[in-house]
């Protein structure tokens, strides 16, 4: 096992990337969901990806383990191993909306170390490596470019909502937006196209990734439960969320604070 992947490595995960992303652009518009037993949807397409990805993973790091959404849930027992979601924004894949990702990151000592997040109908490929910075499309990112930007839009997710109910004598600090998808939702932190996101029930495999790609481009994070950086080997991860905050800055982290945290009052 190496700290990091080497050349050869990260070339062989950006074909499999490309044959996953294709795949998958492919079937969009073409394809039924069925409903998983926690309610969520999942497709062919999903168990597909899921498939590919295992299987490109376990030729490219031999002897790395693999947590997967549609998969083992387990934290595996190896030093580094990899967390994926192989479509993250089923929904919005299902139902024919033109926004989704894939989401695969390799972990190494409980950090991740590489993230690669692709956005199949965009054509957009966002690489973080940590302590080396992140690119989108091979450009890359910075926060000085995302101190450029102006949007005052702040993601939540369809869970997150509930937080204006509980502040209802406040005004919310920014436009909403909500994507549908956990990843991209968090990545458009790291990119400017938010000032703050909030998500109330992330799984690992929905963060894992984007929070490579925010903490290598300085964006702030709350954890409001539990830090997913502290997990236990062969712990089930099938019901854990890891509910935070991400924000552009620490002044807009402080901002949206007591919003994020209106997370923790009890549903009335």
């Amino acid at each position: 096992m190496t700290l990091f992947l080497q050349p050869d490595q990260l070339n062989a995960i950006h074909l499999l990337l490309d044959r996953v992303a294709s795949r998958q652009r492919q079937d969009f518009g073409n394809i039924v969901s069925d409903v998983k037993p926690d309610g969520t949807l999942i497709t062919a397409c999903d168990r597909w990806s899921d498939a590919a990805l295992v299987e490109g993973i376990a030729a490219i790091a031999p002897g790395e383990g693999v947590l997967s959404e549609e998969g083992a849930k387990q934290v595996p027992q190896t030093k580094a191993y990899w967390v994926i979601d192989p479509l993250d924004g089923t929904t919005n894949f299902a139902a024919g909306i033109p926004y989704w990702a894939i989401s695969v990151a390799r972990v190494v000592d409980g950090q991740p170390q590489e993230a690669f997040l692709d956005v199949p109908a965009l054509n957009q490929r966002i690489v973080a490596i940590r302590g080396q910075g992140a690119w989108r499309n091979g450009k890359r990112l910075s926060q000085a470019t995302r101190a450029e930007t102006t949007s005052q839009c702040a993601s939540l997710c369809s869970r997150s909502i509930r937080i204006l109910q509980r502040r209802p004598d406040q005004r919310f600090p920014g436009k909403i937006r909500l994507l549908g998808v956990a990843s991209l939702n968090l990545v458009s932190v790291a990119m400017g196209q938010t000032v703050a996101a909030v998500e109330a029930t992330p799984k690992i495999w929905d963060l894992a990734a984007a929070w490579l790609v925010l903490s290598e481009l300085s964006c702030p994070i709350a954890w409001l439960d539990r830090d997913p950086a502290v997990l236990a080997t062969a712990e089930d991860l099938s019901d854990v969320g890891f509910p935070m905050l991400a924000a552009g800055s620490d002044q807009q982290l402080q901002r949206f604070l007591p919003w994020a945290e209106a997370l923790k009052q009890p549903i009335p």
